[in-house]
């Protein structure tokens, strides 16, 4: 019996994920940071980004890695249509702002902020810790709608489908909300 016991625990333990984001239909911790656009710094405040529309939040271990930079490379190339569609687009990660304001122009193509979040209250807020290394956020896409609850979540160390995971969920939200 304590055989068959361990061996359900540990068949559960493997089926769950390696994450705990938070899922759509969640409220979205609401936060205020330091952040960078075109190498200048100003302070973010999701609500005050929400009320343009939503925004589209992004984790990244961190700046000048080669994932991270395909990623915000792919975020670059794709800001203008996310804005054509209402949205923002944001990536957070645990690095300095220093670091992050030289990002922002290199990798971000000045196109779109990344914010500091040093202490990883925010990455923490929502549930965005790489597991393996708790000092790295991992690489969590949300988008949040702009009443504040979370419409889509991914989670997946490969950039890849980020950008286009996060833009059909902008897509769809948009054609729900276009009168």
């Amino acid at each position: 019996m304590k055989g068959l016991t361990a061996l359900a625990l540990g068949t559960s333990l493997m089926a769950t994920p390696l994450y705990a984001a938070l899922q759509p239909g969640a409220q979205a911790p609401d936060f205020t940071t330091q952040a960078t656009l075109a190498g200048k710094p100003f302070t973010f405040s999701l609500a005050a980004a929400l009320k343009k529309g939503p925004v589209v939040l992004y984790f990244y271990p961190a700046a000048f890695t080669p994932g991270c930079t395909v990623e915000a490379h792919e975020f670059a190339e794709a800001t203008d249509k996310f804005k054509a569609l209402g949205a923002i687009v944001i990536g957070v990660s645990h690095d300095p702002i220093d670091k992050l304001n030289k990002f922002s122009v290199s990798e971000c193509r000045n196109k779109f902020a990344v914010a500091s979040d040093a202490d990883q209250s925010i990455t923490k807020s929502y549930d965005a810790i790489l597991a393996a290394k708790p000092e790295y956020a991992n690489r969590t896409s949300y988008v949040i709608a702009p009443g504040g609850k979370i419409i889509y979540e991914y989670t997946a160390l490969n950039p890849d489908k980020h950008v286009e995971n996060t833009m059909d969920a902008v897509e769809k939200w948009k054609a729900e909300h276009t009168s």
